[in-house]
């Protein structure tokens, strides 16, 4: 078949795809951006907290005016650690004060004992590089089931367990995860800083 006697082909018009209002092309968008937001925040909350370090009971690790990050789901899928840092709600008042931050030195069933500026877990005595000074008080406590002893690391001017007894575990809000403002003072926390002393 040649060029003369080839069938023509109807030509079809290509219809232009209708145009969207930019207007409402960005109304759509705003929308988006916020609902995405809006989950993000709430999916940050649920897995975490921010607190703000309000005394100087756990210098010299963290100071008055520290943010601190705090993972509440830690203890959901772990169990409490000695040496972690922990946010909580003060036991004598759990809904009238702003959360507490210690350190755990007593697991459920652990016996602590301070003695001559030694803290004392079971028998073995520790070694606490992280501490403001040795503590200058004397005492003995049994931790008793799903509860916490905990201890500020500015020992002589901490209100902790010595004072006000353990910590319940429905009391503990998460685990502490890091400084993260000041920048100068980022850090992060680890449980393995508590060693026991070597003899």
């Amino acid at each position: 078949m040649d060029e003369l006697t080839r069938p023509i082909e109807p030509r079809i018009e290509e219809q232009p795809l209708p145009r969207k209002h930019p207007f409402l092309t960005f109304i759509w968008e705003l929308i988006q951006i916020v609902v995405l937001a809006v989950v993000a925040y709430f999916g940050i909350n649920f897995v975490t907290e921010r607190i703000r370090v309000e005394s100087i009971s756990m210098e010299p690790t963290l100071h008055e005016g520290n943010f601190v990050m705090v993972n509440k789901l830690a203890y959901r899928w772990g169990e409490p650690e000695h040496g972690d840092v922990v946010v909580f709600k003060y036991p004598l008042d759990p809904d009238g004060t702003a959360p507490y931050i210690k350190r755990i030195v007593g697991l459920p069933g652990d016996v602590v004992v301070i003695e001559n500026g030694l803290v004392i877990v079971n028998d073995q005595a520790l070694e606490e590089p992280y501490i403001m000074e040795a503590p200058r008080y004397d005492g003995k406590w049994t931790v008793p089931e799903d509860s916490l002893f905990v201890l500020g690391d500015n020992r002589n001017r901490s209100s902790d367990s010595r004072i006000w007894g353990m910590v319940p575990y429905e009391n503990v809000i998460g685990k502490a995860l890091f400084i993260y403002w000041p920048p100068e003072n980022w850090r992060l926390f680890h449980s393995n800083e508590m060693h026991a002393a070597v003899p």
